[in-house]
């Protein structure tokens, strides 16, 4: 079986090999058929080690493909299914899930532990428990989500991590409120979900910031009302706000540079939505003085910031009704064979989303 394995953490390549054996099969377990994957920033954070993630692996968390088969005790799937693949299954038992904060169960989070493949040099883990840069992945029956015959692989693919991920930041975490002021600072993939999420929820100013010319061109297409470089910020804070700051900043990058300028351009009362992931030791530094008077909610969204399942339908819906535009997202397609490819758009700021198709 061919897949896409990282040998040491901290290598920039991925290598492409046909000995790759899908392990794990069992009770409780389904083997998938990926179809098509997306790539997403996370995977180049999980490779360079800015996100722990034992090594070698195969990345890849944004999939969706058919049941091949699957195990004792599951009979919600079946053999034929068409499914997307979520890496934050929730177990539905623990505290968080109880709470009804099933993005908070780190169920999904112990799957990565174990090795989802091998090879004849020993074990291979996947990237978050799953590992889609790959023919086939054998993973907990909670990963895999049915999803509507009229729902392409590749749109499914992208419903299983950044567009359900920037869009509940919109709509879950901020519930951003209609007629604010909102700039989203990074304009990948997620970014410009939380973009149509702001837009689906009546913002009047949407303002894009990202250093990729390309990408705030399409930050305009998917309903941002401006798209400025990270140098433009200032001028159109003051333009637009009067020097205020915005009701709502989402900061998509990761990073605490661009969330400290995501914080000073949040007005005072205002709610700073924090959407990417970063490294352990890349710390934000906040006054006490300021963090007081200033009054700014900071919050914090995991995976959407909601319930992954009402989030997936949810989005389904919204995209039938052509209200979300999903296909637009995906701006390049490689096979497998190419995925070094894939990481060089990813890198560079040339592709929203890459397809890799299977």
């Amino acid at each position: 079986m061919r897949a896409a394995v990282l040998h040491e953490i901290g290598q920039d390549k991925l290598e492409v090999l046909d000995d790759v054996e899908a392990v794990g099969f069992g009770p409780g377990k389904v083997r998938i058929r990926v179809r098509a994957t997306g790539l997403c920033h996370s995977d180049l954070s999980a490779m360079s080690g800015v996100l722990p993630q034992p090594g070698p692996f195969v990345p890849g968390h944004e999939g969706a493909g058919e049941i091949l088969e699957v195990g004792e005790g599951v009979s919600h799937l079946k053999a034929g299914d068409r499914v997307v693949v979520c890496w934050l299954p929730a177990c539905g038992a623990c505290p968080a899930c109880k709470r009804g904060q099933t993005q908070l169960c780190l169920a999904g989070f112990m799957n990565a532990g174990t090795p989802n493949f091998k090879r004849p040099g020993g074990d291979v883990f996947g990237f978050a428990g799953t590992g889609t840069f790959t023919e086939e992945v054998v993973v907990d029956a909670g990963c895999a989500v049915p999803i509507p015959d009229d729902v392409p692989f590749d749109i499914a693919a992208l419903i299983g991590c950044g567009v359900t991920t920037g869009l509940g930041a919109a709509l879950n975490t901020a519930d951003v409120e209609a007629g604010s002021s909102v700039a989203v600072i990074g304009c990948g993939g997620v970014g410009i979900s939380a973009i149509q999420g702001a837009r689906l929820k009546g913002a009047a100013e949407i303002v894009a910031v990202d250093p990729v010319a390309s990408r705030r061109e399409s930050a305009l297409k998917f309903g941002a009302s401006r798209a400025v470089s990270p140098e433009e910020l200032p001028d159109a804070k003051q333009q637009l706000t009067g020097g205020e700051g915005f009701d709502y900043v989402f900061e998509v990058v990761g990073r605490s540079v661009t969330a400290r300028t995501a914080y000073e351009n949040t007005r005072r009362g205002g709610t700073l939505v924090i959407v990417g992931a970063g490294a352990m030791d890349d710390f934000l530094q906040l006054n006490m003085f300021e963090l007081f008077f200033d009054e700014k909610r900071i919050l914090p969204s995991m995976y959407g910031g909601g319930d992954v399942l009402t989030s997936y339908e949810r989005t389904i819906a919204l995209w039938r009704a052509g209200r979300i535009d999903l296909a637009g997202l995906i701006t390049h397609r490689v096979p497998l064979a190419d995925i070094n490819e894939a990481l060089d758009q990813m890198r560079t700021g040339t592709a929203l989303r890459t397809c890799i198709e299977i």
